[in-house]
């Protein structure tokens, strides 16, 4: 049972509101103070923050909140516990059935399991692929991805590839793919079974290992070496997710980072030949409200125009990166170009970078220097709120500082500007694109004059 689960059935019913942090753990829970959880995040919409931060998480919407108030109608209506498991039982059929169809898997088979958290969705793999036998885990360094995995996984043998050298240069493709070939040869030689991990994308948009790579080796060791895609930022067209599931590949989503929905909705897909035991499906509320949210994105987004999306996409990057390459406040932590040539999938928007990570810089004297991870993540917090001076009314939010090696000997972290498809959506829709470009060239108005005033209260 989630450990923050309450009675569902308390006289009065829980609010959407309590509903929506409900079924997950202490992270989803909001600060008495602030009404935040540890994302940043509230459970009522905030219509006057700009997200910029889906790589991290983002808050409900008030569009989503209206179609969560009518699910929870739904549930209100149940009379007792066994009529309110049911309806919950119900409705989590119906949103399977519809992800499968948006995504084109209704004719596959293939097998989805709802998680509370990307976490729990790599737990659930974990379990399946050990199968009681000792097992051997490859997956990128936590830093690139959720953090959570490695507390969970800690009575398992991890090894973690790094993604990125001292200075936060990406690795060389053919470097990662040679050591990660290395360590399965050698775990299968041992007579082990083996777990590779492989995240499209990480938490600054990179992809690794590669593709070929880890295709090649699943090839070799058919017996031996089962394959997870970490997909949970779910930045993948379902042409991407139909390729990777015809590989044989597991792969883990959730409906909280490209599709913006509340934090805590995730996923596992299994393809046809491997299924898990059948198990009771655990009542879960709070998971099914999010997953609401999420679905609500996911249809949107699924009615538009792939060409429309894509040159919304480019637009949107091109401003972004110009903004970045020029503005010495700022210097955008490389990114490798998202290769999945061996899948063959035409084009699709999710070949596009949607995920722009950047270094702030201060000036001293005749330099420009990084700033180190205290103060950005001190900017993170503060662009979350309303100040007096122009620049900063408005309230931005962007994805939380990565830790990325070190500038000029500083240890730096990168904060992630980012788009969702819920941004894409409503610009197609209603705002237009340049109104949402807008608003991220404002946000980094607001961080570059948070630069400057940190700068200048430090030589105070």
């Amino acid at each position: 049972m989630p450990r923050n689960q309450f009675d569902a059935l308390s006289k009065p019913f829980p609010t959407t509101a309590q509903l929506l942090i409900s079924g997950g753990d202490e992270r989803l829970l909001p600060d008495p103070v602030s009404g935040l959880n540890k994302y940043g995040c509230a459970s009522i919409p905030d219509n006057d923050l700009h997200s910029f931060s889906s790589s991290t998480a983002t808050t409900v919407s008030q569009l989503e909140y209206l179609a969560l108030n009518r699910l929870r109608e739904t549930l209100l209506q149940a009379v007792d516990a066994d009529a309110l498991n049911k309806c919950c039982a119900t409705e989590m059929a119906r949103i399977r059935r519809e992800f499968l169809a948006l995504n084109g898997l209704n004719d596959w088979a293939v097998e989805l399991i709802f998680a509370a958290s990307g976490t729990d969705a790599h737990l659930v793999a974990v379990d399946y692929v050990a199968a009681g036998q000792s097992l051997k885990v490859l997956m990128v360094q936590p830093e690139e991805t959720g953090s959570g995995v490695q507390a969970v996984l800690a009575s398992t043998e991890l090894n973690f590839m790094l993604l990125r050298s001292a200075d936060g240069q990406p690795r060389p493709v053919a470097d990662l793919d040679a050591e990660v070939t290395l360590q399965v040869a050698d775990a299968v030689a041992l007579g082990r079974r083996v777990l590779l991990i492989m995240v499209d994308q990480s938490k600054t948009g990179l992809i690794a290992p590669s593709v070929a790579c880890v295709m090649q080796l699943h090839r070799r060791y058919p017996e031996q070496l089962q394959v997870l895609v970490d997909a949970c930022q779910f930045r993948v067209a379902p042409p991407t997710l139909r390729a990777y599931l015809q590989q044989g590949f597991m792969v883990a989503v959730t409906g909280s980072k490209f599709f913006a929905g509340p934090s805590f909705s995730a996923a596992l897909l299994l393809p046809g030949g491997l299924r898990m035991p059948a198990v009771e499906p655990v009542f879960n509320p709070g998971l099914l409200l999010r997953w609401e949210a999420a679905m609500f994105e996911l249809r949107r987004f699924s009615a538009l125009p792939q060409h429309t999306i894509i040159h919304y996409m480019a637009l949107f990057s091109t401003a972004v990166q110009q903004r970045l390459l020029n503005d010495p406040c700022f210097a955008p932590l490389a990114v490798r170009v998202l290769d999945r040539q061996p899948l063959q999938v035409g084009q699709s928007w999710d070949q596009l970078q949607s995920i722009f990570p950047l270094i702030l810089f201060c000036r001293k004297g005749e330099r420009d220097v990084p700033l180190n991870r205290e103060q950005t993540l001190q900017i993170y917090q503060q662009l979350q709120v309303s100040q007096e001076e122009k620049p900063a009314r408005l309230r931005y939010q962007l994805g939380q500082p990565v830790a990325c090696g070190e500038r000029d000997g500083v240890p730096v972290s990168a904060l992630r500007l980012c788009l969702s498809a819920r941004q894409i959506s409503d610009a197609i829709g209603q705002q237009g694109i340049s109104t949402v470009i807008a608003e991220a060239m404002a946000a980094l108005d607001k961080t570059a004059w948070l630069v400057s005033k940190l700068v200048t209260d430090v030589t105070q």
